[in-house]
């Protein structure tokens, strides 16, 4: 498979917002990222993937990475703390990616505790070493190196980190506008706002937006030039195409994807009840959520919405 031919920095200097589905461990495979891109996605990321692991073991590649020549522009997403391991993972996927990722957002204990996600905005030189190696070790110099961060209580430290990332030569910022500690409380869209006014490279929003009306909003409000979008696309994967909620069409698209690509039941499955959230009774959820095999799920939403 060649390098893929969209290029993601080109789709900033457009002048229109970009909108991106976020890196999600299980959900942003192959064939919801496909699914996405039917409804009007600029750009997708893979779920997160250990630099380390995907570099030492080729099962973890078979496993954790697959793509398609309609697949792009794509972005892999890392979990590194060694800039070393991280560009050799970046060697391996740059002939099917057009960048990477690194992960300095993630806030479970889990990456915490094993030195990577949200512990490296406390490291901005790790971050700094990080991008160099990548930058030094991929030939192609149109291939990107950006950051997916969370901010921090003093936001100048923020403001800093960015600083010295944009000055190493990342070409994006994601800023998903919480801290650390903060789950379900509102997204500081004030201090992605700030972070923007002091770079000069592209700033992606992230957090909470939950329709193509928000993403605007949010765009106005905080001046970025895209917005990342997870649990929103999730409930609705055409949200980008400005639909309110699941249309029909998307679930049937979502079905023939999931079968062809071959996604597994649970993954398949999971998908229809974050898509049929808003549209099922409880009644009917408490039915579909019960089904365990795909001829189960086709007959049920065969019987329900027709083809």
């Amino acid at each position: 498979m060649s390098r893929k031919k969209k290029d993601p920095i080109e789709l900033f200097h457009s002048g229109q917002l970009v909108k991106v589905s976020a890196p999600m461990v299980r959900y942003s495979k192959l064939a919801f990222r496909t699914l996405v891109r039917k409804y009007n996605c600029d750009l997708c990321y893979t779920p997160m993937i250990v630099a380390a692991d995907f570099v030492r073991s080729e099962k973890a590649r078979d496993s954790e990475f697959t793509t398609n020549q309609g697949d792009c522009p794509l972005i892999v997403q890392f979990a590194a703390n060694d800039a070393r391991l991280l560009s050799d993972a970046a060697r391996i996927v740059c002939p099917y990616a057009n960048g990477i990722d690194i992960n300095c957002g993630c806030p479970q204990r889990w990456a915490m505790a094993d030195g990577y996600g949200a512990c490296l905005i406390n490291k901005p030189e790790l971050v700094q070493d990080m991008v160099k190696q990548v930058r030094n070790q991929v030939e192609n110099p149109r291939f990107s190196v950006s950051i997916k961060i969370r901010i921090h209580d003093d936001l100048a430290r923020t403001v800093d980190l960015c600083r010295k990332a944009e000055a190493t030569g990342v070409s994006w910022i994601t800023v998903h506008g919480r801290t650390v500690e903060e789950r379900h409380q509102p997204v500081h869209y004030e201090a992605i706002k700030i972070i923007k006014e002091n770079m000069s490279i592209p700033v992606i929003a992230n957090g909470d937006i939950r329709s193509l009306k928000e993403a605007e909003k949010v765009c106005h409000i905080t001046g970025t030039d895209g917005v990342m979008v997870a649990r929103g696309l999730l409930a609705n994967p055409a949200m980008f195409a400005g639909y309110e909620e699941t249309p029909l069409k998307c679930i049937w698209d979502w079905v023939d994807l999931a079968l062809e690509l071959g996604t597994p039941y649970m993954c398949f499955h999971q998908h229809l009840m974050y898509m049929m959230e808003k549209i099922t009774s409880r009644q009917e959820k408490r039915v579909f959520n019960a089904l365990s095999s795909t001829s189960a799920v086709l007959d049920y939403l065969t019987d329900h919405y027709g083809m």
